[in-house]
């Protein structure tokens, strides 16, 4: 029995969780959300992490009933994701295991994402669709490595989103998806927009730049106008939205549908802020059923970037006896997922 603290903060959220023995017993967080029409910033965003992180700490303990002599492991988030806000949470924590006396792991932010999703679904072996604002990937496990299948070239599926609703002064509360996609519900018109996937991989900035256009008149829209001499098609925002989700939604499916068929299997595992989006679960888990498979799917305690996640995750490479010298506790902003040996599993 394990009994971890986690801390997140690779991007706009900080969390800390504490598990134990694979039991939830703290999960806390807050999201540093900034004006309709801006994204957050690294400095300021490390700022919103460190006025947060302590008394978070404070409240993870109080609700787990516990005392830091209770806890076997400190952990965080090493990478990837933005450097300033990474820093925050490995600084706390290198503190938090001096002060405590506790050992240190540092978490690939990517398997906390998986190893918490296989926790909460029970899912044994599935295809994994990660999805996020910093990451798209397609991943299956395979000899001690979480290997990618596909992933975007360019820029992520939720940092397409997110970019999207700046556009359109969208609110960033509670998360410019979230938002994307109750608006794509009111959407009655589906307006085509470019498809791209090659071979495995996907790519996203040609399709935001294609709708930046549509959405925004006074790009390049009035220079056709001026050329071909014919009225430009007005789009409302609710069926922007919606064509948006629908085409990207259906490249990440098809991409992890042939994954699925390569590595024959019959389940399919949705983790990353974007996973909670309930039109991509429910394209998903169409596409599965029409193969006999099952869609794994969790919602937003688990979904969304968290403490949690780390804290499992540290808990099961601590349990498989993975040790970290304080000296190895930094961050780093590129660190993959099939970087990691994935020593705890034993399939």
């Amino acid at each position: 029995m394990v009994c971890a603290l986690g801390i997140e903060g690779s991007a706009n959220k900080i969390g800390i969780g504490i598990i134990n023995d694979g039991k939830v017993l703290a999960n806390v967080r807050r999201t540093y959300i900034t004006p309709p029409g801006e994204g957050f910033l690294p400095k300021e965003t490390a700022k919103h992490h460190r006025e947060a992180i302590l008394a978070l700490v404070q409240a993870s303990l109080k609700e787990a009933q516990l005392k830091p002599s209770d806890l076997d492991v400190i952990c965080y988030t090493k990478g990837p994701g933005m450097a300033p806000p990474l820093l925050v949470g490995a600084i706390v924590a290198r503190t938090l295991s001096l002060l405590w006396q506790k050992p240190l792991l540092g978490v690939n932010h990517c398997i906390g994402h998986i190893e918490m999703g296989r926790l909460i679904t029970g899912a044994q072996n599935p295809i994994v669709l990660y999805v996020s604002g910093g990451n798209t990937q397609v991943i299956a496990y395979s000899n001690k490595r979480y290997r990618i299948f596909g992933e975007t070239i360019d820029i992520a599926v939720g940092n397409c989103l997110d970019r999207f609703a700046r556009i359109i002064k969208m609110s960033n509360d509670p998360s410019p998806g979230y938002n994307i996609e109750q608006l794509a519900k009111q959407g009655t018109q589906y307006i085509k927009l470019p498809y791209v996937v090659k071979g495995m991989d996907v790519s996203f900035s040609g399709i935001l730049s294609h709708i930046e256009e549509l959405a925004e008149p006074g790009k390049r829209r009035n220079k056709r106008k001026k050329q071909q001499d014919e009225p430009e098609p007005e789009y409302s925002q609710a069926d922007l939205c919606y064509s948006l989700q629908e085409t990207i939604f259906a490249m990440l499916v098809e991409i992890t549908e042939r994954a699925m068929a390569h590595c024959e299997s019959n389940e399919v595992l949705i983790v990353g802020g974007v996973g909670c989006n309930e039109r991509l679960q429910e394209m998903m888990r169409i596409m599965c059923e029409e193969r006999n498979g099952k869609l794994f799917a969790i919602d937003e305690r688990y979904c969304i970037d968290n403490g949690l996640m780390i804290a499992h995750a540290g808990a099961e490479m601590f349990s498989a006896g993975t040790q970290m010298p304080l000296e190895d506790a930094f961050v780093t902003q590129r660190y993959r997922t099939d970087e990691v040996l994935v020593n705890w599993r034993q399939d």
